[in-house]
């Protein structure tokens, strides 16, 4: 072999590696929805509890609270929602994405979902308005 030759040939270790982390390598569009959906889940059950305490507060504070029928009434639609979302989520994770006749569907379930999310938050941005910590003891 000519030393000039061995610059000229491509070597086996210039070429890009099919690998897991790879850029090279196509997304797998079931993989990356599912991890999607998880994490929306578990923001989900995050934001569950604090409403969940939210709620135990306000019943511990009692109907002499200024704010209390707005702030259960709140509370109690951003948990409904947040069950009906994670419903959803479920029903997305479990089909394959991968399924043509299946994207229809899905596609609406995601906008749903995305539209749901929107409304929560914008209830618990109402809650926090309201106020639900307890008022400060002060003592004289």
């Amino acid at each position: 072999m000519d030393p000039t030759e061995r610059w000229t040939r491509p070597n086996l270790c210039d070429r890009p590696r099919q690998s897991h982390w790879s850029r090279n390598t196509p997304i797998n569009m079931n993989h990356y929805a599912n991890k999607k959906s998880a994490a929306e889940s578990m923001l989900d059950i995050a934001l569950l509890m604090a409403n969940a305490s939210q709620l135990k507060t306000i019943l511990e504070l009692g109907p002499t609270f200024s704010f209390y029928i707005p702030l259960i009434s709140l509370i109690s639609i951003s948990l409904i929602l947040q069950i009906i979302v994670g419903v959803l989520l479920i029903f997305i994770v479990k089909w394959n994405l991968n399924d043509t006749s299946k994207h229809y569907i899905l596609n609406l379930l995601e906008n749903i979902v995305t539209a749901l999310v929107f409304v929560i938050v914008v209830v618990n941005v109402f809650i926090t308005a309201f106020g639900v910590q307890r008022p400060e003891d002060t003592k004289s």
